[in-house]
């Protein structure tokens, strides 16, 4: 079987697997534990946090250990918010995020803040200049995906971090679950954004472990609480075998990320002179300006799972547009928000890489894409 289902998960790394079998058999003893056992645990969680702070460049005390994306997103955008109503209950968020942060805000909606959405271009990319005269005084946080996971689009984060906090004492969030160890990310002084969520098992890790980073200390409202675990912020003993795992995961992907990306664009380009060659029967989503890693595309009038199914059937593993609403039957909001043809809003199919993905196998996968698109759509050329 061929994977190209990368953004969705993505297959762990053995020496991740190793690294995660090795701490729950020495050091499964609870970290918050004061015995011999509990202090060698909690050193090596420190190391961890120690790690992937050094990575984003931020400060040790600054990384929170979350299950993944999605909790990690929730606790940034409820958390901030709810502790900083002080400053204002005004929200801004894009058109295109993740659920996890759409639904977030909806939630503070129904508890009186008002939350606003930048539209994006056809290319998927905000207006800077609608940002801009968008962002209030009483702007509590704004909340910006790094890539976007159905179609690739890069947000100019850098640049909209600096407006955010030119104009407002707003809290910038930044979804990196899908840019990070494939795109350069980190904190970068004043400039950069306030907090980074990081998913494992995006960058070859586990699913069920994720991070929530801070640029500095920040005024916080905790939703889980108890013991008082990762500095109060998150309360629950620490899975201190995930987090480790996290760790070698986070450090191999920034350490090869200059060898995946030239490959992935490589690929990229080579996937889209194949679907070129049918000209207005197929739309490509995904832009050159684009991450490497993630190519979506849409064949007229043709209904993804046939697509899906057909390339199936052949060794190759590709999703729709976005793998947490594959099931569902309604266009992607992502897909709307584009303003596509709506010939070709139920057929977008997304080809994600990853680490494992060979050059053999991307030249077996155009060759089965090119033979899928001929037979479900005949001679398109002529």
């Amino acid at each position: 079987m061929i994977y190209l289902d990368n953004s969705a998960t993505t297959k762990p790394h053995k020496e991740v697997m190793q690294t995660f079998l090795a701490v729950n058999e020495q050091y499964y003893a609870n970290p918050a534990s004061i015995h011999a056992m509990g202090v060698e645990s909690h050193e090596l969680l420190m190391r961890a946090r120690e790690q992937i702070a050094h990575i984003l460049r931020t400060d040790a005390k600054n990384i929170l250990f979350t299950s993944g994306g999605t909790e990690s997103n929730n606790t940034a955008i409820l958390g901030l918010a709810r502790g900083n109503t002080h400053k204002g209950k005004h929200i801004l968020t894009t058109v295109i995020e993740h659920p996890s942060v759409l639904e977030s805000v909806k939630q503070l909606e129904k508890e009186g803040f008002e939350v606003e959405y930048l539209t994006v271009g056809k290319n998927g990319v905000i207006s800077i200049e609608e940002l801009r005269a968008k962002v209030r005084k009483d702007t509590v946080l704004v909340s910006i995906m790094h890539v976007n996971n159905e179609m690739g689009a890069i947000q100019p984060i850098f640049e909209a971090a600096k407006i955010v906090h030119e104009l407002s004492r707003a809290a910038f969030h930044v979804d990196a679950v899908q840019s990070f160890g494939k795109l350069p990310i980190t904190f970068n002084g004043e400039d950069g954004p306030d907090c980074i969520t990081i998913s494992g098992h995006k960058i070859h890790g586990f699913k069920g472990s994720g991070v929530l980073a801070f640029r500095k200390k920040m005024q916080w409202e905790p939703y889980a609480l108890g013991g008082g675990q990762e500095f109060g912020l998150r309360s629950g003993t620490v899975a201190v075998p995930q987090a480790v795992a996290l760790a070698k995961a986070a450090r191999m992907a920034v350490e090869t990320m200059a060898v995946h990306e030239p490959k992935f664009r490589t690929w990229h380009e080579e996937i889209c002179t194949v679907l070129r060659n049918y000209g207005d029967e197929v739309h490509i989503l995904s832009t050159t300006e684009g991450a490497a890693h993630i190519l979506s595309f849409s064949v007229r009038d043709l209904k993804g799972e046939i697509l899906i199914n057909a390339l199936q059937k052949r060794g190759v593993i590709v999703s729709t547009s976005s793998a947490c609403s594959s099931k569902q039957t309604k266009t992607s909001h992502v897909v709307e928000a584009l303003h596509i043809d709506e010939h070709f809003k139920n057929g977008v199919i997304r080809v994600s890489f990853g680490a494992h993905v060979t050059d053999e196998e991307i030249a077996q996968f155009k060759l089965v894409l090119n033979e899928v698109l001929m037979e479900l759509k005949g001679e398109l050329l002529q």
